[in-house]
């Protein structure tokens, strides 16, 4: 079981931005700018491509929603997309709000409190449509 599984179940908490029956977006812990946004599917499946052709253009249809609400909630040149995930075995795209190509490239990482992680999250999440 991925840590993902474990955020969806609800046994390790996180910072919700938005949710529905098929999918999950939560703020990354460990971001790369302020509002780095993970979208997850709820079916663990490991690599992207495995995911049905269908299941594919949901993840990104929901992504596309989320990254809308975090251009809204986040002041950002524009919100840039990474599907990489070699780090945890559970489909996930990187949505992260982008001024410099650094922000992007998973070298440097910012620090947010606990207070606000929460207060991005119930702000993205209320850009969420």
């Amino acid at each position: 079981m991925s840590v993902f599984t474990k955020i969806i179940n609800g046994e390790i908490p996180s910072y919700k931005v938005a949710e529905n029956e098929d999918f999950i977006a939560f703020l990354d812990i460990n971001p790369n700018a302020k509002g780095h946004t993970l979208v997850v599917p709820k079916k663990e499946e490991n690599k992207i491509f495995d995911l049905s052709k269908k299941a594919y253009q949901n993840l990104m249809d929901f992504s596309y929603d989320v990254a809308k609400a975090l251009e809204k909630a986040v002041p950002c040149k524009r919100v840039g997309m990474s599907v990489i995930g070699l780090e945890v075995p559970h489909v996930h795209v990187h949505l992260i709000p982008l001024n410099e190509m650094a922000d992007i490239q998973f070298a440097q990482k910012v620090k947010l409190t606990n207070d606000e992680f929460v207060a991005l999250a119930e702000k993205i999440g209320s850009n969420f449509e």
